[in-house]
Protein backbone atom coordinates (compact mmCIF):
# COMPACT_ATOMS: atom_id res chain seq x y z
CA UNK A 1 0.00 0.00 0.00
CA UNK A 2 1.02 3.76 -0.66
CA UNK A 3 1.84 5.93 2.70
CA UNK A 4 3.49 9.07 3.97
CA UNK A 5 5.79 8.09 6.92
CA UNK A 6 8.31 10.39 9.45
CA UNK A 7 11.60 8.57 9.12
CA UNK A 8 13.30 11.16 10.68
CA UNK A 9 13.07 14.26 12.98
CA UNK A 10 14.00 17.19 11.77
CA UNK A 11 12.87 20.92 12.03
CA UNK A 12 10.53 22.30 9.54
CA UNK A 13 12.14 25.72 8.77
CA UNK A 14 14.97 23.36 7.49
CA UNK A 15 13.10 21.39 5.83
CA UNK A 16 9.99 21.64 3.14
CA UNK A 17 8.99 18.16 2.35
CA UNK A 18 9.46 16.39 6.00
CA UNK A 19 7.46 13.02 5.09
CA UNK A 20 8.71 10.92 2.56
CA UNK A 21 6.20 8.48 0.40
CA UNK A 22 6.92 4.95 0.50
CA UNK A 23 5.14 1.11 -0.13
CA UNK A 24 4.48 -1.01 2.75
CA UNK A 25 2.74 -4.24 3.28
CA UNK A 26 -1.25 -3.57 3.60
CA UNK A 27 -2.04 -4.59 7.18
CA UNK A 28 -3.73 -7.65 8.42
CA UNK A 29 -6.29 -7.49 11.69
CA UNK A 30 -5.97 -9.22 14.62
CA UNK A 31 -8.24 -10.75 17.12
CA UNK A 32 -10.40 -7.52 18.21
CA UNK A 33 -9.66 -5.65 15.48
CA UNK A 34 -10.80 -4.00 12.34
CA UNK A 35 -9.07 -3.68 8.64
CA UNK A 36 -9.91 -0.07 7.07
CA UNK A 37 -9.91 1.23 3.31
CA UNK A 38 -8.88 4.56 4.44
CA UNK A 39 -11.04 7.41 2.97
CA UNK A 40 -9.77 10.64 4.31
CA UNK A 41 -7.49 12.27 7.00
CA UNK A 42 -7.39 15.31 8.79
CA UNK A 43 -4.09 16.95 9.19
CA UNK A 44 -2.99 18.28 12.74
CA UNK A 45 -0.05 20.06 14.19
CA UNK A 46 0.54 17.47 16.29
CA UNK A 47 1.90 15.73 13.47
CA UNK A 48 4.63 19.27 13.32
CA UNK A 49 5.28 18.43 17.41
CA UNK A 50 5.89 14.64 15.93
CA UNK A 51 8.47 16.05 12.94
CA UNK A 52 10.14 18.22 14.99
CA UNK A 53 10.45 15.92 18.63
CA UNK A 54 7.81 17.35 20.89
CA UNK A 55 6.06 14.65 21.42
CA UNK A 56 8.45 11.48 20.01
CA UNK A 57 7.36 8.32 18.00
CA UNK A 58 9.11 5.62 19.85
CA UNK A 59 10.08 3.87 16.68
CA UNK A 60 10.47 5.10 13.40
CA UNK A 61 9.48 5.23 10.52
CA UNK A 62 5.81 5.38 11.67
CA UNK A 63 2.83 6.35 9.38
CA UNK A 64 1.14 9.84 10.91
CA UNK A 65 -2.44 10.99 11.07
CA UNK A 66 -5.03 10.55 14.05
CA UNK A 67 -8.05 11.93 12.27
CA UNK A 68 -9.32 9.16 10.08
CA UNK A 69 -12.14 8.05 8.21
CA UNK A 70 -12.33 4.43 5.92
CA UNK A 71 -14.41 1.76 5.27
CA UNK A 72 -14.66 -1.35 7.40
CA UNK A 73 -12.84 -4.03 4.47
CA UNK A 74 -12.19 -6.86 7.24
CA UNK A 75 -12.95 -7.11 10.86
CA UNK A 76 -12.00 -9.21 13.55
CA UNK A 77 -14.39 -7.82 15.82
CA UNK A 78 -15.34 -9.61 18.88
CA UNK A 79 -19.00 -7.67 19.40
CA UNK A 80 -20.44 -6.97 15.76
CA UNK A 81 -21.15 -3.89 16.84
CA UNK A 82 -19.82 -2.63 13.28
CA UNK A 83 -19.51 -4.74 10.24
CA UNK A 84 -17.78 -4.88 7.08
CA UNK A 85 -18.62 -2.24 5.00
CA UNK A 86 -19.63 0.15 7.65
CA UNK A 87 -17.71 3.80 7.75
CA UNK A 88 -15.98 4.54 10.45
CA UNK A 89 -13.27 6.76 11.98
CA UNK A 90 -10.52 5.96 14.21
CA UNK A 91 -9.15 9.21 16.40
CA UNK A 92 -6.21 9.84 18.52
CA UNK A 93 -6.79 7.26 21.07
CA UNK A 94 -5.81 4.22 19.45
CA UNK A 95 -6.43 1.55 22.47
CA UNK A 96 -5.84 1.99 26.81
CA UNK A 97 -5.20 -0.93 28.74
CA UNK A 98 -9.00 -1.12 30.21
CA UNK A 99 -8.30 -2.48 33.60
CA UNK A 100 -5.90 0.29 35.35
CA UNK A 101 -7.53 2.77 38.06
CA UNK A 102 -7.65 5.83 34.97
CA UNK A 103 -9.95 2.86 31.99
CA UNK A 104 -12.05 1.70 35.07
CA UNK A 105 -12.80 5.51 35.61
CA UNK A 106 -13.71 6.70 32.47
CA UNK A 107 -10.12 8.35 32.21
CA UNK A 108 -8.49 5.94 29.55
CA UNK A 109 -6.85 9.09 28.53
CA UNK A 110 -4.12 9.20 31.05
CA UNK A 111 -3.52 5.45 30.90
CA UNK A 112 0.21 4.35 31.53
CA UNK A 113 -0.31 1.88 28.11
CA UNK A 114 -2.56 4.84 26.24
CA UNK A 115 -1.30 4.57 22.06
CA UNK A 116 -1.83 7.15 20.06
CA UNK A 117 -2.88 6.79 16.79
CA UNK A 118 0.06 8.09 14.34
CA UNK A 119 2.41 8.24 16.81
CA UNK A 120 2.80 4.81 18.80
CA UNK A 121 1.45 2.86 15.55
CA UNK A 122 0.73 3.36 12.55
CA UNK A 123 -2.09 5.66 11.26
CA UNK A 124 -4.12 7.43 8.75
CA UNK A 125 -1.55 8.69 5.83
CA UNK A 126 -2.01 5.57 4.15
CA UNK A 127 -4.39 3.52 2.23
CA UNK A 128 -5.14 0.85 5.50
CA UNK A 129 -4.49 0.99 8.89
CA UNK A 130 -5.82 -1.35 11.36
CA UNK A 131 -7.44 -0.37 14.90
CA UNK A 132 -9.06 -2.05 17.91
CA UNK A 133 -13.14 -2.33 17.28
CA UNK A 134 -13.94 -0.79 20.53
CA UNK A 135 -11.99 2.61 19.38
CA UNK A 136 -13.89 2.96 16.14
CA UNK A 137 -16.59 4.89 15.82
CA UNK A 138 -19.65 4.38 13.54
CA UNK A 139 -19.75 8.22 11.75
CA UNK A 140 -23.36 9.75 10.50
CA UNK A 141 -24.50 10.07 7.25
CA UNK A 142 -24.87 13.77 7.56
CA UNK A 143 -21.17 14.26 6.97
CA UNK A 144 -18.84 13.09 4.01
CA UNK A 145 -15.75 12.26 4.25
CA UNK A 146 -13.64 15.26 4.37
CA UNK A 147 -16.20 16.80 6.95
CA UNK A 148 -16.07 13.90 9.09
CA UNK A 149 -12.08 13.63 9.48
CA UNK A 150 -12.09 17.05 12.02
CA UNK A 151 -14.49 15.63 14.39
CA UNK A 152 -11.95 13.15 15.59
CA UNK A 153 -9.78 15.36 16.73
CA UNK A 154 -10.31 18.81 16.02
CA UNK A 155 -13.50 18.75 17.59
CA UNK A 156 -13.42 16.12 19.93
CA UNK A 157 -10.50 17.14 21.58
CA UNK A 158 -12.15 20.43 21.73
CA UNK A 159 -15.23 19.00 23.28
CA UNK A 160 -13.08 17.71 25.91
CA UNK A 161 -11.52 21.11 26.55
CA UNK A 162 -14.99 22.91 26.87
CA UNK A 163 -16.04 20.19 29.60
CA UNK A 164 -13.10 20.99 30.92
CA UNK A 165 -13.80 24.72 31.66
CA UNK A 166 -17.00 23.32 33.65
CA UNK A 167 -19.03 26.37 32.80
CA UNK A 168 -22.66 26.98 32.40
CA UNK A 169 -25.14 29.08 29.81
CA UNK A 170 -24.54 32.79 30.29
CA UNK A 171 -20.76 32.31 31.56
CA UNK A 172 -18.16 34.28 28.89
CA UNK A 173 -15.98 32.13 27.41
CA UNK A 174 -12.63 33.17 25.90
CA UNK A 175 -10.37 31.14 23.65
CA UNK A 176 -7.00 32.38 22.60
CA UNK A 177 -6.00 30.92 18.74
CA UNK A 178 -8.59 30.09 15.94
CA UNK A 179 -7.33 27.49 14.14
CA UNK A 180 -8.90 23.38 13.06
CA UNK A 181 -10.18 23.01 16.91
CA UNK A 182 -11.50 26.45 17.92
CA UNK A 183 -13.82 26.91 14.81
CA UNK A 184 -15.59 23.67 15.90
CA UNK A 185 -15.67 24.99 19.51
CA UNK A 186 -17.06 28.42 18.76
CA UNK A 187 -19.62 26.64 16.98
CA UNK A 188 -19.91 24.43 19.80
CA UNK A 189 -20.39 26.84 22.42
CA UNK A 190 -23.09 28.71 20.77
CA UNK A 191 -24.97 25.37 20.34
CA UNK A 192 -24.50 24.54 23.83
CA UNK A 193 -24.27 27.46 26.05
CA UNK A 194 -27.02 29.99 23.68
CA UNK A 195 -26.10 32.96 25.95
CA UNK A 196 -22.64 32.80 26.69
CA UNK A 197 -20.72 35.73 24.77
CA UNK A 198 -17.08 34.40 23.10
CA UNK A 199 -14.24 36.58 23.00
CA UNK A 200 -11.49 35.49 20.50
CA UNK A 201 -7.42 36.27 21.00
CA UNK A 202 -5.98 35.58 17.72
CA UNK A 203 -2.70 37.45 16.13
CA UNK A 204 -3.79 36.71 12.24
CA UNK A 205 -6.70 39.32 11.35
CA UNK A 206 -8.09 36.53 9.14
CA UNK A 207 -8.14 34.53 11.88
CA UNK A 208 -10.46 37.23 13.58
CA UNK A 209 -12.26 37.97 10.81
CA UNK A 210 -13.46 34.33 10.61
CA UNK A 211 -13.91 34.05 14.52
CA UNK A 212 -16.76 37.49 14.09
CA UNK A 213 -18.39 35.47 11.08
CA UNK A 214 -19.27 32.23 13.39
CA UNK A 215 -20.65 34.27 16.24
CA UNK A 216 -18.57 35.81 18.35
CA UNK A 217 -19.03 38.69 20.39
CA UNK A 218 -15.67 39.91 20.22
CA UNK A 219 -12.16 39.14 18.62
CA UNK A 220 -8.95 40.54 19.19
CA UNK A 221 -5.26 40.61 18.99
CA UNK A 222 -3.52 38.08 21.77
CA UNK A 223 -2.68 41.40 23.77
CA UNK A 224 -5.87 42.97 23.35
CA UNK A 225 -7.72 43.11 26.59
CA UNK A 226 -10.97 42.43 25.84
CA UNK A 227 -14.62 44.19 26.70
CA UNK A 228 -15.58 41.67 29.78
CA UNK A 229 -12.79 39.47 31.52
CA UNK A 230 -14.24 35.61 30.72
CA UNK A 231 -15.03 33.15 32.59
CA UNK A 232 -13.15 30.68 31.28
CA UNK A 233 -10.64 30.34 28.33
CA UNK A 234 -9.23 27.92 26.34
CA UNK A 235 -5.89 27.60 24.63
CA UNK A 236 -5.41 25.89 20.94
CA UNK A 237 -2.06 27.02 20.88
CA UNK A 238 1.00 25.57 20.24
CA UNK A 239 2.72 29.10 22.51
CA UNK A 240 3.28 30.26 25.29
CA UNK A 241 2.93 34.47 24.97
CA UNK A 242 -0.88 33.18 24.63
CA UNK A 243 -0.73 31.19 27.83
CA UNK A 244 0.52 34.58 29.53
CA UNK A 245 -2.14 36.94 28.27
CA UNK A 246 -4.39 34.75 28.85
CA UNK A 247 -4.08 34.22 32.47
CA UNK A 248 -3.94 38.04 32.78
CA UNK A 249 -7.29 38.36 30.87
CA UNK A 250 -9.05 35.70 33.12
CA UNK A 251 -11.69 36.81 35.20
CA UNK A 252 -10.72 35.98 39.21
CA UNK A 253 -11.39 32.77 40.06
CA UNK A 254 -11.69 31.65 36.27
CA UNK A 255 -9.75 29.04 34.39
CA UNK A 256 -7.42 28.53 31.94
CA UNK A 257 -7.83 25.06 29.49
CA UNK A 258 -4.48 24.53 27.58
CA UNK A 259 -5.33 22.21 24.64
CA UNK A 260 -1.83 21.64 23.31
CA UNK A 261 -0.34 18.07 23.76
CA UNK A 262 3.20 19.81 23.47
CA UNK A 263 4.32 23.77 23.71
CA UNK A 264 7.09 25.07 21.40
CA UNK A 265 10.26 26.38 22.47
CA UNK A 266 10.37 29.50 20.02
CA UNK A 267 9.08 32.11 22.88
CA UNK A 268 9.45 30.18 26.34
CA UNK A 269 11.06 33.38 27.85
CA UNK A 270 7.20 34.97 27.97
CA UNK A 271 6.92 32.85 30.72
CA UNK A 272 9.53 34.73 32.50
CA UNK A 273 6.31 37.85 32.15
CA UNK A 274 4.35 36.48 34.79
CA UNK A 275 3.75 38.30 37.86
CA UNK A 276 1.89 36.46 40.70
CA UNK A 277 -1.05 39.36 41.60
CA UNK A 278 -1.42 39.88 37.71
CA UNK A 279 -1.47 36.25 36.43
CA UNK A 280 -2.39 33.53 38.95
CA UNK A 281 -3.93 35.44 41.77
CA UNK A 282 -7.31 35.68 42.90
CA UNK A 283 -8.11 31.95 42.71
CA UNK A 284 -7.52 31.70 38.91
CA UNK A 285 -6.79 27.73 37.61
CA UNK A 286 -4.88 25.93 34.70
CA UNK A 287 -5.91 22.62 34.02
CA UNK A 288 -4.49 21.09 30.89
CA UNK A 289 -5.85 18.63 28.69
CA UNK A 290 -4.76 14.86 28.21
CA UNK A 291 -4.99 13.05 25.13
CA UNK A 292 -8.89 12.29 25.15
CA UNK A 293 -11.14 9.33 25.66
CA UNK A 294 -13.46 7.34 23.42
CA UNK A 295 -16.25 8.72 25.38
CA UNK A 296 -15.64 12.12 23.99
CA UNK A 297 -15.09 10.83 20.52
CA UNK A 298 -18.79 9.61 20.82
CA UNK A 299 -20.21 12.28 22.63
CA UNK A 300 -19.00 14.91 20.33
CA UNK A 301 -19.99 12.99 17.29
CA UNK A 302 -23.34 12.69 18.58
CA UNK A 303 -23.67 16.22 19.59
CA UNK A 304 -22.33 17.55 15.97
CA UNK A 305 -25.24 15.51 14.04
CA UNK A 306 -27.54 16.60 16.66
CA UNK A 307 -26.68 20.32 15.95
CA UNK A 308 -26.24 19.67 13.00
CA UNK A 309 -22.98 21.93 11.64
CA UNK A 310 -20.71 21.41 8.81
CA UNK A 311 -16.82 21.63 10.18
CA UNK A 312 -15.11 24.11 7.71
CA UNK A 313 -12.73 22.14 5.80
CA UNK A 314 -9.88 22.53 2.77
CA UNK A 315 -8.92 19.54 1.11
CA UNK A 316 -6.30 18.73 -0.10
CA UNK A 317 -5.34 14.86 -2.34
CA UNK A 318 -3.09 12.73 -1.15
CA UNK A 319 0.26 13.33 -2.51
CA UNK A 320 0.27 16.80 -1.27
CA UNK A 321 0.73 15.74 2.25
CA UNK A 322 3.66 17.56 2.72
CA UNK A 323 2.24 20.80 1.47
CA UNK A 324 -0.71 20.41 3.86
CA UNK A 325 1.63 20.22 7.16
CA UNK A 326 3.94 23.12 5.93
CA UNK A 327 0.54 25.30 5.59
CA UNK A 328 -0.54 24.30 9.00
CA UNK A 329 3.42 25.37 10.13
CA UNK A 330 3.11 28.57 8.36
CA UNK A 331 -0.32 29.31 9.97
CA UNK A 332 -2.38 29.38 6.64
CA UNK A 333 -5.18 28.01 8.71
CA UNK A 334 -8.92 28.24 8.07
CA UNK A 335 -10.69 25.72 9.48
CA UNK A 336 -9.91 21.74 9.26
CA UNK A 337 -7.29 20.45 6.47
CA UNK A 338 -7.96 17.25 5.24
CA UNK A 339 -6.05 14.67 3.00
CA UNK A 340 -8.11 13.08 0.50
CA UNK A 341 -8.24 9.55 -0.80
Amino acid sequence: MKAWVIDKICDLAEEANPLKWVELPKPSPGDGELLLRIKACGVCHTEIDEIEGRTLPPVLPVVPGHQVVGIVEQSRGRQSRIKEGDRVGVAWIWSACGKCDFCLTGRENLCPYFKATGRDVNGGYAEYMVVPERFAYPLPEIFNHAEAAPLLCAGAIGYRSLVLCNTENGKNIGMTGFGASAHLVLKLIKYLYPASGVYVFARNPNERRFAMELGAVWAGDTEDKPPVLPDCIIDTTPAWKPVVFALQFLKPGGRLVINAIRKEDTDRDFLHNIDYPAHLWMEKEIKTVGNVTSSDVRNFIAVAAEMPFKPEVEKYSFDNANRAIMDIKKKKIKGGKVLVL
